[in-house]
């Protein structure tokens, strides 16, 4: 187990780890980029749950064991393992690799979850992993028979079950019958640990905005309007590191340890950065497509990634800032007034027009931010109390 002098620092194997999901993250939107549509998303988005699921859960377990035993360490690289290949399995995993996207998804949850049991056979806690366990094997089922199913529709129904199950047994800790859920007395962690992990995965998200505004550059054709399109989606990448790091980012271990009930915000700043990250990767899909084609026609299906990524990502800053300071700012509620607004007059607009209103919307909270911290002593925490 981790010991209380430890340094709650991710340690260099943490940052090893995180390799996998740099390569993981630049795959998951093709899903996505192939097919724009609805369907499309959803796709993506259950690739995204399972990923995150699986970065989170080994960031759990470092954060509660040792990370610098030995045991601790061959976990977490076979976790890697699998998220390599799992991310290997990405774009194909609605087609003929699904069986290796889902396979390997329970493989790393229950052979992880088997060998916690085996290490903590001698401690009293030895039932939480066996509580979790339960869950796993129960969500392998819809997770080995979508991909055994070889109609997309279906396979996607059951994954979506799957994962609904995995979320929900996490959510509700892992109630299980005749053992019951995890004691929140046993669940105590480090938070500073927790916080840096987080805001790790958080700068991995954004780097998968970089390469797609890299990448999108080097295939096309260098004219005035893709650069100014390059410009102002790094600008927008740049700005939504900003607004996070703002305070709450900074100071979210702090927190964690304040709060009067730290299982739960632990919980609540977990869902908050998947939401946070759901939309960097939807807006990351729309540099794709603004630098492909930045003065064309903006098409209805085009404002979802464009526009509604940035949303997506303010809803998820405005919830992480009620977790830490029990507020939400009004230049957050202004924002996305401001993009609802304004959706469908730019539909009438070039995609570049779509991409600068988003950046530009974003600037002014960051200015709002900055104006709001300006000769004032750093604000504390005061997370909710409930």
């Amino acid at each position: 187990m981790r010991k209380p002098e430890q340094p709650e620092q991710a340690n260099f194997l943490e940052l090893f780890f995180d390799l996998a999901f740099i390569f993981a993250l630049t795959r998951v939107t093709l899903p996505l980029i192939d097919r724009l549509d609805v369907v499309g998303a959803a796709q993506m988005l259950v690739l995204l749950l399972a990923l995150f699921w699986l970065w989170s859960f080994t960031a759990w377990v470092t954060n509660y064991f040792n990370p610098e035993s030995s045991e601790i360490q061959l976990l977490t690289i076979v976790s890697m393992l699998g998220a390599v290949l799992m991310a290997a399995a990405e774009p194909r995993a609605f087609a003929d690799q699904g069986m290796l996207f889902a396979g390997t998804y329970v493989a790393v949850h229950i052979g992880r979850t088997l060998a916690i049991v085996y290490l903590l056979r001698a401690d009293e806690r030895r039932l939480n992993p066996t509580r979790i366990l339960f869950w796993f094997g129960v969500s392998a089922v819809p997770w080995i028979a979508g991909a055994l199913n070889s109609d997309s529709t279906a396979r996607l129904a059951l994954w979506a079950v799957a994962l609904a199950v995995d979320y929900t047994g996490g959510r509700l800790l892992w109630p299980t019958p005749k053992l019951g859920r995890v004691p929140t007395s046993q669940w105590v962690f480090a938070p500073e640990h927790l916080a840096e992990r987080y805001r790790q995965f958080y700068v991995i998200a954004l780097g998968e905005t970089i390469f797609i505004l890299g990448r999108t550059l080097f295939y096309s054709d260098l004219t005035a309007a893709r650069m100014a399109a390059f410009v102002v989606a790094f600008t927008t990448t740049a700005l939504m590191w900003r607004i996070y790091i703002q305070r709450a980012g900074r100071i979210m271990g702090e927190a964690i340890r304040r709060s009067a009930q730290p299982n739960r915000l632990g919980r609540s700043i977990a869902n908050t950065h998947l939401l946070m990250v759901i939309g960097i990767v939807f807006t990351a899909v729309g540099y794709g497509l603004v630098i492909g084609d930045p003065l064309g026609h903006t098409d209805l299906s085009w404002l979802g990634p464009i526009l509604g990524g940035p949303a997506l990502f303010i809803v998820g800053r405005a919830r992480f800032e009620w977790a830490v300071f029990s507020r939400v700012s009004p230049s957050r509620l202004v924002a996305l007034v401001v993009m609802a607004a304004l959706a469908a007059p730019l539909l009438l607009g070039p995609p570049l027009l779509v991409t600068v209103t988003a950046a530009t919307v974003l600037t002014g909270m960051a200015v709002a931010d900055a104006r709001r911290a300006r000769g004032c002593p750093p604000e504390k925490p005061s997370p909710p109390r409930r």
